[in-house]
């Protein structure tokens, strides 16, 4: 049985935060725009291991040199047994707007209780939570589609791991798992006659299980994480100029003309697009596969930003993790930080569909308090006739 949700009414751009359909349920298409409530609890935990990562491109662009490497921090088989007593505590906020362009083709999910919405039918560590963000390009019908499919294609179809615990056979279920859905939903595109053969999207998804954060992603979406204010790149743009993936889609017979894969599209990895990969079970240059990192959030992570590529081509990680820092010390809002990286990419004139996605850790350890300086100063006036009487009380006073 699904959990009641309250329906949200937003803006026109269509945002999904939908419950959870589990295995055995009746699955429907899901067209309206409902809000998860968090609910957190205390889990058993006992190991986690840091997947791999695989190889990392050079990227010589700002965005990229602002960043810490996951590389540089401790592996979370060696962190102090106390600083694994951390709980996150998940909410978030998202915001959508269609920029510039004339069509909105950038879908998203967010889920901040998973467990509550499986009910008995999963067992999973808590707290549990779902996010995604596809963007879509040739059309909006594959992110449509995806946005639409995403809880059968990611849980009920890939017969997604049960357990109570994080331990090395859930964790390898669950990458196991999120890399058979990436795959799924490619195939699907291929088969459902609604989506046009040159529509595709890229997508990226977060799963919390307890203090596992496992980001996957397969395109120019970007995950961010925000550890002690440093930001930490949690996926890798693929964009067919860097270096690893020009080599790999040199290997599969594929060009790279002016940036662009075949000179038709700016990634190198995405969902649909079957015009370009067709036929079926061929080798192309153009493949799904996700990259998958996974880390152990600890008491210094405060937040993940989640945001497709038209917030990264005009903004820095660090800077985006800079900005919504400062917003949650103000305000403690998620919402109002994702509005506001939105407003920061408007502002610096990007140029495509906007989505982002901030999901917190924990509360901010204060407020910012204004400074006498910042308070404002509420000033009156006063009329010709009532500056006059005031003089006339001050001369009589002066008497």
């Amino acid at each position: 049985m699904v959990a009641e949700a309250e329906v949200v009414c937003q803006q026109s751009v269509p945002l999904l935060e939908v419950p959870f359909f589990g295995k055995g349920s009746n699955f429907e298409e899901i067209n309206e725009i409902v809000a998860i409530p968090s609910l957190v609890s205390s889990p058993e935990f006992r190991q986690v291991s840091r997947g791999t990562t695989g190889s990392v491109s050079v990227d010589l662009s700002t965005s990229q040199l602002d960043v810490k490497s996951l590389d540089e921090f401790p592996d979370p088989c060696n962190i102090e047994s106390t600083v694994l007593q951390f709980v996150p505590s998940i909410r978030s906020g998202s915001f959508a707007d269609i920029g510039p362009r004339r069509y909105m083709e950038d879908e998203h999910i967010r889920i901040d209780d998973l467990s509550s919405q499986l009910g008995s039918l999963f067992k999973f560590p808590k707290p549990s939570a779902f996010y995604g963000v596809f963007d879509g390009h040739g059309g909006p019908e594959a992110a449509a589609y995806v946005r639409r499919h995403v809880l059968r294609l990611f849980f009920e179809d890939v017969n997604f791991p049960q357990s109570c615990e994080v331990d090395d056979d859930f964790l390898a279920g669950v990458e196991n798992s999120v890399r058979k859905s990436f795959l799924l939903a490619d195939l699907a595109l291929a088969d459902d006659c609604t989506v046009n053969s040159s529509s595709g999207t890229t997508a990226l998804t977060a799963l919390i299980f307890g203090r596992l954060l496992m980001v996957a992603n397969a395109g120019d979406c970007r995950a961010v994480l925000c550890r002690k204010g440093e930001a930490i790149d949690m996926s890798e743009d693929h964009r067919p100029i860097y270096p690893s993936e020009r080599r790999r889609v040199e290997e599969l017979g594929g060009f790279i003309d002016d940036g662009y894969l075949n000179g038709v599209l700016s990634v190198s990895r995405a969902l649909g697009d079957w015009d370009m990969k067709l036929p079926k079970g061929s080798s192309s240059p153009l493949i799904a596969e996700p990259e998958v990192r996974q880390v152990v959030l600890t008491e210094d992570d405060e937040f993940l930003i989640i945001g497709c590529d038209g917030i990264w081509d005009v903004m820095s990680s660090q800077h985006a993790v800079s900005l919504v820092r400062r917003g949650l010390r103000r305000h403690d809002d998620p919402e109002q930080c994702a509005r506001d990286l939105v407003m920061e990419a408007l502002r610096r004139n990007t140029f495509d569909n906007l989505t982002v996605i901030v999901i917190c850790f924990s509360e901010p350890d204060y407020r910012e308090q204004p400074s006498p300086r910042q308070r404002r100063l509420r000033c009156c006036s006063l009329s010709a006739e009532a500056l006059c009487s005031l003089r006339s009380a001050m001369r009589i006073r002066d008497r």
